[in-house]
Protein backbone atom coordinates (compact mmCIF):
# COMPACT_ATOMS: atom_id res chain seq x y z
CA UNK A 1 0.00 0.00 0.00
CA UNK A 2 2.94 2.28 0.62
CA UNK A 3 3.91 1.90 -3.04
CA UNK A 4 0.47 3.13 -4.17
CA UNK A 5 0.57 6.13 -1.83
CA UNK A 6 4.08 7.09 -2.94
CA UNK A 7 3.03 6.83 -6.60
CA UNK A 8 -0.03 9.00 -5.96
CA UNK A 9 2.12 11.60 -4.26
CA UNK A 10 4.69 11.57 -7.07
CA UNK A 11 2.03 12.06 -9.74
CA UNK A 12 0.36 14.84 -7.75
CA UNK A 13 3.67 16.71 -7.74
CA UNK A 14 4.21 16.02 -11.47
CA UNK A 15 0.67 17.21 -12.21
CA UNK A 16 1.19 20.46 -10.35
CA UNK A 17 4.57 20.98 -12.02
CA UNK A 18 2.96 20.32 -15.40
CA UNK A 19 0.23 22.86 -14.70
CA UNK A 20 2.67 25.54 -13.57
CA UNK A 21 4.93 24.86 -16.55
CA UNK A 22 1.99 25.15 -18.96
CA UNK A 23 0.81 28.43 -17.45
CA UNK A 24 4.21 30.07 -17.18
CA UNK A 25 5.68 28.79 -20.46
CA UNK A 26 2.70 29.96 -22.51
CA UNK A 27 2.59 33.29 -20.66
CA UNK A 28 6.33 33.87 -21.16
CA UNK A 29 5.99 33.26 -24.90
CA UNK A 30 2.71 35.20 -25.24
CA UNK A 31 0.96 32.09 -26.56
CA UNK A 32 -2.86 32.17 -26.40
CA UNK A 33 -3.95 29.33 -28.72
CA UNK A 34 -4.72 25.76 -27.68
CA UNK A 35 -1.78 23.50 -26.91
CA UNK A 36 -1.40 19.94 -25.71
CA UNK A 37 0.60 21.27 -22.76
CA UNK A 38 -2.76 21.98 -21.13
CA UNK A 39 -3.59 18.27 -20.82
CA UNK A 40 -0.32 17.16 -19.17
CA UNK A 41 -1.71 18.47 -15.87
CA UNK A 42 -4.96 16.51 -16.10
CA UNK A 43 -3.32 13.31 -17.37
CA UNK A 44 -1.00 13.20 -14.38
CA UNK A 45 -3.74 14.11 -11.90
CA UNK A 46 -6.33 11.61 -13.11
CA UNK A 47 -4.28 8.77 -14.55
CA UNK A 48 -1.57 9.21 -11.94
CA UNK A 49 -2.71 10.52 -8.58
CA UNK A 50 -6.40 9.55 -8.63
CA UNK A 51 -5.71 6.13 -10.16
CA UNK A 52 -3.16 5.21 -7.50
CA UNK A 53 -5.35 6.54 -4.68
CA UNK A 54 -8.12 4.27 -5.96
CA UNK A 55 -5.69 1.33 -6.10
CA UNK A 56 -4.73 2.11 -2.50
CA UNK A 57 -8.36 1.92 -1.38
CA UNK A 58 -8.99 -1.26 -3.36
CA UNK A 59 -5.84 -2.90 -1.96
CA UNK A 60 -6.90 -1.99 1.56
CA UNK A 61 -10.32 -3.57 1.07
CA UNK A 62 -9.60 -6.54 -1.22
CA UNK A 63 -5.84 -7.25 -1.07
CA UNK A 64 -5.61 -7.83 -4.81
CA UNK A 65 -1.83 -7.42 -5.19
CA UNK A 66 -0.11 -10.54 -6.57
CA UNK A 67 3.37 -11.43 -7.77
CA UNK A 68 2.76 -10.10 -11.30
CA UNK A 69 1.26 -6.80 -10.11
CA UNK A 70 4.71 -5.16 -10.07
CA UNK A 71 5.26 -5.84 -13.77
CA UNK A 72 1.82 -4.53 -14.67
CA UNK A 73 2.41 -1.40 -12.61
CA UNK A 74 5.82 -0.89 -14.25
CA UNK A 75 4.08 -0.95 -17.64
CA UNK A 76 1.48 1.50 -16.33
CA UNK A 77 4.15 3.90 -15.06
CA UNK A 78 6.05 3.63 -18.35
CA UNK A 79 2.89 4.28 -20.36
CA UNK A 80 1.83 7.26 -18.28
CA UNK A 81 5.25 8.89 -18.33
CA UNK A 82 5.77 8.23 -22.04
CA UNK A 83 2.37 9.78 -22.74
CA UNK A 84 3.10 12.76 -20.50
CA UNK A 85 6.51 13.33 -22.05
CA UNK A 86 5.16 13.22 -25.61
CA UNK A 87 2.30 15.58 -24.71
CA UNK A 88 4.89 17.97 -23.29
CA UNK A 89 7.12 17.66 -26.37
CA UNK A 90 4.17 18.29 -28.70
CA UNK A 91 3.00 21.23 -26.58
CA UNK A 92 6.43 22.87 -26.41
CA UNK A 93 6.81 22.65 -30.19
CA UNK A 94 3.34 24.18 -30.59
CA UNK A 95 4.14 27.08 -28.27
CA UNK A 96 7.52 27.73 -29.87
CA UNK A 97 6.05 27.43 -33.36
CA UNK A 98 8.63 24.83 -34.32
CA UNK A 99 7.98 23.43 -37.77
CA UNK A 100 8.06 19.65 -37.61
CA UNK A 101 8.51 17.35 -40.55
CA UNK A 102 5.64 14.95 -41.11
CA UNK A 103 7.87 12.09 -39.96
CA UNK A 104 8.79 13.83 -36.72
CA UNK A 105 5.18 14.78 -36.05
CA UNK A 106 4.09 11.19 -36.71
CA UNK A 107 6.79 9.82 -34.42
CA UNK A 108 5.67 12.07 -31.55
CA UNK A 109 2.07 10.95 -32.10
CA UNK A 110 3.17 7.32 -32.38
CA UNK A 111 5.12 7.43 -29.13
CA UNK A 112 2.15 9.04 -27.35
CA UNK A 113 -0.03 6.31 -28.85
CA UNK A 114 2.30 3.61 -27.51
CA UNK A 115 2.08 5.26 -24.09
CA UNK A 116 -1.72 5.24 -24.25
CA UNK A 117 -1.66 1.60 -25.37
CA UNK A 118 0.54 0.63 -22.40
CA UNK A 119 -1.82 2.53 -20.11
CA UNK A 120 -4.89 0.83 -21.50
CA UNK A 121 -3.53 -2.71 -21.45
CA UNK A 122 -2.08 -2.42 -17.96
CA UNK A 123 -5.29 -0.83 -16.68
CA UNK A 124 -7.36 -3.73 -18.03
CA UNK A 125 -4.92 -6.24 -16.50
CA UNK A 126 -5.14 -4.51 -13.11
CA UNK A 127 -8.93 -4.32 -13.26
CA UNK A 128 -9.19 -8.02 -14.08
CA UNK A 129 -6.86 -8.80 -11.20
CA UNK A 130 -9.05 -6.72 -8.87
CA UNK A 131 -12.17 -8.43 -10.23
CA UNK A 132 -10.70 -11.89 -9.56
CA UNK A 133 -9.81 -10.83 -6.03
CA UNK A 134 -13.30 -9.48 -5.33
CA UNK A 135 -15.00 -12.59 -6.75
CA UNK A 136 -12.72 -14.87 -4.72
CA UNK A 137 -13.61 -12.99 -1.52
CA UNK A 138 -17.35 -13.41 -2.01
CA UNK A 139 -19.04 -16.47 -0.49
Amino acid sequence: MKRYMNSALLYAVLAMAGGVFYREFTRFHGFTDKTTLSVVHTHYFLLGMVFFLLLLLLEKNFSFTEAKTGRVLAAYHAGLNLTGAMLAVRGVTQVLGTGLSSGMSASISGMAGIGHLLLGVSMVLLLSQIRRSILAAQP
